[in-house]
């Protein structure tokens, strides 16, 4: 496997880590000795594994772990499929498009074209955060007078202006 795609050899970029998988990550680096600028799971030469390696490794680690029925449905078929879920998840929490592709290492245009319609929540959901995200405070006039209907100002002259 080589470095970031478009990027140097030694490019780096930070991505989110659950707690958990953080926890689990640092004490595989303390049990192993790692230190900064190691692989973390090293080839037989000390180099980079190769996908295939990965993909073999995903495989069997997904048959034993999921449900039968988890196991047949698409849900992780692939590595790169965490990819997905993860810059799905991240939209669906409302993180900045910007950001998601940023950690995703991948341009903005290209998540929107991807995840174009991915919103986060159902329908309902999302109206109820547009409906409640702030009401208008009346004009002293409408709070004196009373609430009028469109029809009330659609009869009035045009406003004048400078």
């Amino acid at each position: 496997m080589g470095g970031l795609k478009g990027r140097g050899k030694d490019d780096t970029r930070v991505v989110p880590c659950r707690p958990a998988l953080t926890r689990i990550l640092q004490e595989h680096v303390k049990a192993e000795g790692l230190r900064p600028g190691e692989l973390l799971f090293p080839g037989e030469h000390g180099d980079t594994r190769e996908g295939s390696v990965f993909r073999r490794v995903w495989r069997t680690a997904r048959k034993q772990v999921p449900a039968p029925a988890e196991f047949a449905s698409p849900l992780g078929k692939r590595v790169h499929d965490l990819r997905h879920t993860s810059e799905t998840s991240w939209l669906s929490a409302i993180v900045p498009p910007a950001q998601a592709a940023e950690w995703a290492g991948r341009g903005a245009r290209v998540l929107r074209a991807t995840y174009a319609r991915c919103s986060p929540g159902r329908p309902r959901d999302r109206r109820r955060r547009i409906e409640a995200g702030g009401d208008l405070s009346e004009p002293d006039e409408v709070r004196r007078t009373g609430p009028r209907n469109f029809d009330t100002y659609a009869t009035e002259p045009p406003a004048r202006t400078r």
